[in-house]
């Protein structure tokens, strides 16, 4: 008879970030030891709050199955020698069915007789094995780990009691000095202990303690509950999935509050209110119905409604003292011209083995220039990007910025426009620092995206030239989040770069303008495009592309990341048509032909005088209407019309010819086709059916 089972973790306070993952880790981790000792079970279902993680196991069997079977060995001529006695292989073969070699009988199959057993095994009763779970806590990992009393032992935070029921009756596992029962606490200062019959008293049971175990429950309390403030009072509350998840972890019993602050503070920009009340107090800011910030905010208390107007009086308090800092900051910033800024950054370090912040700048500056030369931007954005690019960091020195460092950049663009500075200077400022994380927000305007990759480029380079190159565990400067960065930029501006050829160029244009060190040799810029080469791939992954496309794009020697994600989209456009194989195969023949000849000269000419049958003529001209075509998807169609060129000059000539003239014009023909396709990847990666 199948019964439910009951495990919870009580401990202190968790990190609200840690909440959901841990309780998930808890229940993936139970399902695999229930399947790997023959356990069955319908559903393990989850509860969480700060101070506990739980699971309930559905439907759980008493015991493992009984095991009654015949058990198939090796032949006998390898379980015993010629003396008759056991070998190895017998007696290992015996013990892992848990029996000895006395149990172990012969009978023929198909002319050769092998050793068997018969097996009848008892299963384990399902109390025994649950002791078993002590090992699960133990095994737990966590992103930081504490220790309590004298113990070795190390947790996400001090375990405080354990409940184990197995339906009514305990199972005592036991952790250093904590042994399992039925016993749990309620709320911390509104609940009682709680003593639990049976494992599906335990929801309603903690309910009535004032703890919410069940999170999606409590978290639709807060919505319903914040909705009906907002509904009341005709405000907007922008949804925010992660703070929403936050706060969810944050408490046991939720009760939403408003709280106000004085609407003389709504001089200050906005992103400082929000920064102020999102990030530090975990508050819900609220808008007019014209979208309109306004000094109301909504909060989570952590208990019932008792003695809630002292709560609100004070959140309030804590909120209005870091308004007035943040007040104090934007006055004390404004006195102040943009160039006094400036001028600080000089002795701002960008990193003590690179230099400063000015020195920065500086190479953006030349960067971006180089760049926007290269892409053919029009006067009106190079002239707004090289002012953006004399103030982009100088709100790191401002008094703001340095109680909200989260702000750098939105700061700097707020004081920008106060400056009167150019509105596209002022976006740019904010936008250079995006995206933020890997699948942030990119830049919106042309400016913004253009410091943005330049600012991106400048660190990567000159933290490979400071022999700061990630591992493949540590990136402790975000360089591969640059990096994808420049890569998802590039794309949404439609901007070609093939950092083969650009970054020794770059290299060459700022190296010895500042006292930062660079990349030196071909081999090291060539690391570093294979760097953002790898973002690349990461890019593809993350949309979907099949494995082999991404390998043969990847393959090829294009390096400018539009034409790769060109690339990838022809091959997987049409990855499954019925033209797409014979093309495949036509193109890999050539490839296979060149190197097994070694003709490695991309550049060879072809010379039709040497032409000796009419198919040469014919695959000379694809080949130059080819050459004339800069889109990949047309690229590939002229490939499907090729196609049945290239089987005819196959079936006509001998590529191999004994005269040495006509084998390499040959060869070279094949090599142009070979130049071409490489545009579209190394085609023998790809798996066609």
């Amino acid at each position: 008879m199948a019964k439910d089972y009951l495990f919870e973790i009580d401990t202190e306070e968790m990190p609200a970030h840690v909440v959901s993952r841990s309780v998930k880790q808890l229940a993936d981790r139970t399902k695999k030891f229930l399947k790997e000792n023959g356990l069955k079970f319908k559903d393990i279902k989850t509860y969480s709050t700060p101070r506990r993680l739980t699971i309930l196991v559905e439907d759980l069997a008493e015991k493992q199955d009984d095991i009654d079977e015949v058990k198939k060995g090796p032949a006998k001529k390898i379980a015993q020698d010629a003396d008759g006695n056991w070998t190895k292989a017998a007696q290992g073969f015996a013990r892992g069915q848990g029996i000895t070699t006395d149990d172990i009988y012969f009978e023929e199959l198909k002319g050769t007789e092998y050793a068997y057993v018969h097996v009848q095994k008892e299963g384990k009763k399902a109390s025994d094995i649950l002791l078993g779970m002590s090992d699960i806590i133990k095994d737990m990992t966590f992103p930081t780990k504490m220790r309590w009393d004298s113990n070795d032992f190390e947790f996400v935070r001090p375990i405080h009691w354990l409940v184990s029921l197995y339906d009514s009756d305990v199972i005592p596992v036991k952790i250093l000095d904590i042994t399992a029962g039925r016993k749990t606490e309620g709320h911390r200062f509104l609940g009682d202990s709680v003593v639990l019959a049976n494992a599906d008293d335990y929801v309603e049971a903690l309910k009535d303690q004032f703890v919410i175990v069940d999170a999606k429950e409590r978290k639709d309390m807060i919505v319903n509950q914040m909705n009906d403030l907002v509904k009341k009072n005709n405000w907007k509350v922008k949804e925010d999935k992660n703070l929403l998840e936050e706060v969810t972890n944050l408490v046991e019993y939720p009760t939403v509050f408003v709280g106000s602050f004085d609407e003389k503070y709504l001089n200050i920009p906005d992103e400082v209110l929000i920064t102020s009340m999102k990030d530090n107090q975990r508050y819900f800011e609220v808008y007019d119905q014209n979208g309109k910030l306004i000094n109301h905010f909504i909060a989570v208390r952590n208990g019932n409604k008792d003695y809630l107007d002292n709560v609100i009086s004070g959140n309030e308090k804590v909120l209005v003292a870091r308004l007035d800092d943040a007040q104090f900051f934007y006055d004390e910033d404004r006195k102040y011209p943009l160039s006094h800024f400036v001028d600080k950054m000089k002795n701002v370090s960008f990193h003590d083995k690179i230099g400063s912040m000015a020195e920065k700048m500086k190479r953006v500056r030349l960067i971006g220039d180089y760049l926007a030369k290269r892409w053919n931007l029009d006067e009106n954005v190079v002239k707004d990007f090289d002012r953006a690019s004399e103030l982009y960091k100088f709100d790191l020195v401002t008094q703001m910025v340095g109680e909200f460092a989260e702000l750098q950049g939105v700061m700097g663009m707020h004081y920008a426009r106060l400056a009167g500075e150019n509105e596209e200077v002022a976006v740019a400022i904010k936008e250079h620092y995006m995206p933020t994380t890997a699948e942030g927000e990119l830049p919106e305007t042309t400016v913004g995206s253009l410091l943005s990759v330049a600012d991106k480029i400048d660190t990567i380079l000159t933290f490979f030239g400071a022999g700061m190159i990630p591992s493949s565990s540590n990136d402790p400067y975000a360089l591969r989040r640059n990096a994808y960065g420049i890569v998802r930029i590039l794309l949404n501006q439609k901007w070609s770069l093939p950092f083969n050829q650009v970054l020794p160029e770059i290299v060459e244009l700022v190296d010895g303008k500042t006292p930062a060190k660079l990349p030196k040799t071909n081999e090291e810029d060539e690391q570093i495009a294979l760097f953002i080469r790898d973002r690349i791939k990461q890019y593809l992954q993350k949309n979907n592309f099949k494995y082999d496309v991404i390998d043969a794009v990847l393959a090829s020697s294009q390096q400018d990341p539009s034409e790769i994600l060109s690339a990838a989209k022809v091959l997987g456009l049409h990855h499954d048509d019925a033209e797409f194989k014979p093309v495949v195969e036509s193109l890999t023949r050539i490839d296979n032909i060149l190197k097994k000849a070694k003709f490695n000269n991309k550049q060879a000419e072809v010379d039709e005088n040497l032409f000796e049958d009419a198919s040469e003529n014919e695959l000379f001209a694809g080949i130059q209407n080819l050459q004339e075509i800069q889109n990949l998807a047309d690229l590939y169609q002229g490939f499907v019309q090729l196609q049945p060129v290239i089987d005819r000059y196959f079936d006509t000539n001998m590529i191999m010819a004994k005269d040495k003239k006509v084998r390499n014009n040959r060869l070279a023909q094949l090599s142009q086709v070979s130049v071409l396709a490489d545009r579209l990847g190394d085609l023998s990666k790809l798996v066609i059916k």
